[in-house]
């Protein structure tokens, strides 16, 4: 099995769900701002590493965790999922493969925390904006890597493309 956490830059939600999900970040309490700004790849990732698959470790279960910043495009992860359904057919790939979008997940406050850090160089006022806006989403990010996990363990399908959009406040 193989997990792609995917997110705009790929630095910060997907950095942060992937520490989750392989036991390097709390499940069961926000981190710290030390632990936040010490998770691998978080607020280190620039504009030329989108669309890079980055490698991140491999979980308690054997499975392969990578992130992927996939910018404004809305047809990538369709693209993606397209094609490694090809491979599966096609090639004889066999590796189960979840994708799952973090973007849901971002704050206004974290959006403009990465702006200002990461698209003009202003760590000083871009990072504590983006602890703030990582604390104010940490739970809705590890309800989802606990539900792409379960998701996983029951998949039929080869590929998986979950959209984790936010509940409705009325509808929740």
């Amino acid at each position: 099995m193989i997990f792609i956490y995917n997110c705009y830059g790929g630095t910060h939600t997907s950095s942060l769900a992937s520490a989750i999900h392989l036991g390097k970040l709390p499940e069961d309490r926000l981190p710290t701002r030390e632990e936040i700004l010490n998770t691998e790849y978080f607020n280190k990732l620039n504009y030329k590493d989108m669309g890079r698959f980055i490698y991140r470790g491999v979980d308690s279960g054997g499975n392969k965790v990578y992130s992927l910043g996939r910018g404004w495009s809305s047809v990538l992860l369709p693209c993606l999922k397209n094609f490694l359904e090809l491979l599966h057919e096609e090639c004889g790939l066999n590796e189960k493969i979840v994708l799952s979008n973090m973007s849901p997940t971002v704050p206004p406050v974290m959006t403009v925390g990465g702006f200002v850090s990461r698209a003009m160089g202003i760590n000083f006022i871009g990072e504590p904006l983006l602890v703030i806006g990582s604390r104010q989403a940490y739970q809705r990010i590890t309800e989802i890597v606990k539900e792409t996990k379960d998701t996983a363990k029951r998949m039929k399908e080869t590929v998986v493309m979950l959209e984790n959009k936010v509940p409705h406040p009325a509808k929740a």
